[in-house]
Parts: structure tokens; C-alpha cells; sequence
């Protein structure tokens, strides 16, 4: 029986350049002199923080720039509350979404579901598997997919007939 499954990854070398990248460009970019921001990289997630709230959508925004050039889609980055930290500094945490959660994978069958496509979905770890009896109705259901906004990045792997 034909099928594929829907996963949710990103490269994390490529983000760990991105982070070194927006690193460089806060220490030599002239509206950050004399600036205390930082960016750190942790295991699946980034923190960002900087002297204000203008500073942090600064550096955010390069950030996302970096991200843009290096090919991850900035779906991928979850952005948590802007906390107050020590020092009259700001902090935010970004987490990057690895794998399909259990509620978007619900949503993504709903979606399936709605469609009509004579296709069966289910959840299986952290990513989706779609089977169906014939090739057309899986290339259907990812081209759906593809056109609806779920913020998610997905891919479309293990296409198997």
C-alpha cells in the first residue's frame, strides 16, 4: 500500500550557523555599541537577550534574516514571553519546533479528513503517516497540505509505493 509520512525537522547546523552568523553581525553592526545583547544556542532552543524591548525585536530580526538566508523556514522557531532579567535586561526564549506535536498532528488529520481523499492518516512518534490505495490520492493530499497554512514546516519523506 502506498504511503509517505509528514515530519517536522530542521537542520540544526544549519541553525547553529545562523546563531553564529546574527553573533557577528550584533558585534559589528553600529546601533549595538557599547550593547550587552547576546545570543546562545542551547540543545533545541535560543536565548536571546538584550538591553530593551527595541533591541530584542533587533536582534530577533536579524536572527530571522539568518535563518531566511540559510533555507529554515522561521515556522520551525517557537517564541516564548519577553521576561524581564537581571540588570533592567530583557530575555526570550525561542524553541525550535523538532518533530510533529500530538495536537498539530491532530490538525493535519482533520485537514486529511475534511478533504475527502480516500487516504487514512495516524500519529506515529512525532510525525504523521498517510496511506492510501493509489499514488494520485497521496500526491493530492500533499499538494492540500502544502496549500494550507498549519504553522508547521513539513516534510513530505519515505514516499513508498
Amino acid at each position: 500500500m502506498p504511503s509517505f509520512d509528514i515530519v517536522s525537522k530542521v537542520d540544526m547546523q544549519e541553525v547553529d550557523n545562523a546563531v553564529n552568523q546574527t553573533v557577528k553581525e550584533i558585534g559589528q553592526r553600529y546601533d549595538f555599541k557599547g550593547s550587552k545583547s547576546e545570543i546562545t544556542q542551547e540543545k533545541d532552543s535560543i536565548k536571546v537577550l538584550a538591553d530593551d524591548d527595541f533591541k530584542l525585536k533587533a536582534v530577533i530580526d536579524i536572527l530571522q534574516s539568518k535563518f531566511f538566508k540559510r533555507g529554515i523556514s522561521i515556522k520551525a522557531l517557537q517564541y516564548g514571553k519577553a521576561e524581564n532579567a537581571s540588570g533592567g535586561m530583557v530575555r526570550q526564549i525561542i524553541t525550535i519546533q523538532q518533530g510533529v506535536s500530538k495536537e498539530k498532528g491532530k490538525e493535519i488529520i482533520a485537514v486529511i479528513k475534511e478533504s475527502k481523499i480516500k487516504v487514512q492518516a495516524q500519529i506515529q512518534d512525532e510525525q504523521v503517516r498517510v496511506t492510501g490505495k493509489n499514488r494520485d490520492d497521496l500526491q493530492e493530499t500533499i499538494a492540500l497540505l502544502k496549500g494550507k497554512d498549519l504553522d508547521i514546516e513539513m516534510q513530505f519523506v519515505n514516499f513508498r509505493e
